[in-house]
């Protein structure tokens, strides 16, 4: 694709869950997780989508990899979300179950919770493998060279292709579950707020990497979090989400330095500022106030 091409379009995108309740358990009410949401992507950048828990986050990045049916079977999903296949537009919402496995290895996802998210039965070199088995028909030997050169390139040794996820800490197997999304060679990853499990000081090792693997692999981020100040070192633009609706969208330094939207603006305010004499500021009002 040529530069600054949409690699995705998101039209009037709308998500419903139903509320049953009663005797006869009727419809009640319905939580409107995603209202009219509108967004273009570009190949190649990474945008933060940003809001309060709740907000809708995590239901537009699942509503994307068109799996919300699986967990939701009586979730309502309207609108485009309009995939950029080889210059045609392909609505992933209409898509039948044939084409839509075709086009699955496009759009990966790496979890919040690296914890859950990894198979505990399942060797690290299978679990990397098992995109391939799905989705491509390599064989034995290509997959095995593929899930060693993965590892290299997330920082894990070919040594440690044979452990379980029990082994490895939190920050290892989300090194683990980047690979694994890899694996299909995506144009685009959806990764729902994938720091927010592990230590602040693994939290820099994961973004640094998937900075680097962006640039080297010119992947589209949609990189989910509710802390605007991880998602000011790894986004270009930034999308912020409020009650379901797109509030406000436009380059980092742009919601930074000038912000529009009130919301906005209180997410700002919400960042913690590190400061080494607000130990002693406490103390000072606590005895005041006595």
């Amino acid at each position: 694709m040529a530069k600054d091409t949409n690699i995705l379009k998101i039209k009037n995108l709308n998500v419903e869950f139903p509320l049953f309740g009663g005797i006869f358990q009727k419809e009640i009410s319905a939580v409107h997780a995603v209202k009219n949401f509108d967004l273009s992507v570009k190949e190649g950048k990474t945008i933060g989508i940003v809001g309060e828990s709740g907000s809708g986050k995590s239901t537009l990045g699942k509503a994307i990899l068109n799996v919300l049916k699986l967990t939701a079977p009586d979730v309502r999903v309207n609108g485009e979300i309009l995939f950029n296949h080889n210059g045609d537009f392909l609505d992933i919402l209409s898509q039948d179950k044939n084409k839509t496995l075709e086009l699955r290895p496009y759009i990966q996802m790496i979890f919040q919770d690296p914890y859950s998210s990894l198979n505990p039965r399942m060797l690290v070199k299978d679990i990397i493998k098992e995109p391939l088995d799905i989705h491509t028909t390599m064989s034995r030997k290509e997959k095995e060279e593929k899930v060693l050169w993965l590892l290299n390139k997330v920082g894990l040794s070919s040594d440690q292709s044979t452990r379980y996820p029990h082994e490895f800490s939190g920050g290892q197997r989300q090194r683990i579950g980047i690979a694994r999304s890899l694996a299909t060679e995506p144009k685009i990853i959806i990764a729902d707020e994938p720091v927010s499990a592990l230590d602040v000081s693994i939290q820099a090792q994961v973004i640094n990497l998937m900075m680097d693997l962006q640039e080297e692999f010119n992947l589209t981020i949609l990189f989910i979090a509710h802390d605007l100040s991880v998602v000011k070192h790894i986004s270009e633009e930034v999308a912020v989400m409020y009650l379901g609706e797109l509030v406000e969208f436009n380059s980092i330094d742009s919601i930074f330095n000038t912000p529009e939207h009130s919301y906005t603006k209180s997410l700002l305010n919400a960042i913690p500022i590190p400061n080494p004499n607000g130990r002693e500021d406490r103390k000072q009002k606590r005895k005041k106030s006595l």
